[in-house]
């Protein structure tokens, strides 16, 4: 079963989304990041806007759809430390929250498998997709 012809675009809609609120209310994502990387938090956050931005051009594009879509599903695994992270550090919040952050875990498995998803529907489609 293919995706949705618009699929690709929510995709990038999503993507390019999350890195404007990476910019936008950069404090809540730079807790998440996790404290063994080097740096300042808000480099990474910054950092992750950025690449953020570079997918959602490329997967919006069909010449450089596939891999950039490869590379998303690539960045959700990469990014899935940060949810672990925020998981830990919300773990004496109130129920809601701790709720939101461990339901965030199991959501990174649809992502990847979106991303791959337009990957493999550009590729038969030789990038029209």
């Amino acid at each position: 079963m293919s995706p949705a012809p618009r699929s690709p675009m929510l995709l990038a809609g999503l993507l390019a989304g999350a890195g404007v609120l990476h910019f936008a209310v950069p404090k809540a994502f730079d807790a998440t990041v996790p404290r063994v990387l080097p740096g300042s938090p808000r480099t990474w956050t910054y950092a992750s806007a950025v690449v953020e931005f570079g997918l959602a051009a490329g997967v919006a594009l069909p010449r450089t759809r596939r891999p950039a879509a490869l590379a998303t599903a690539a960045f959700f695994v990469g990014v899935f430390p940060a949810n672990v992270q925020m998981a830990v550090d919300w773990r004496r919040r109130s129920a809601p929250l701790r709720a939101a952050a461990i339901g965030r875990l199991p959501l990174q498995v649809p992502l990847v498998l979106w991303a791959r998803n337009v990957a493999g529907a550009s590729r038969r489609v030789g990038g029209e997709s």
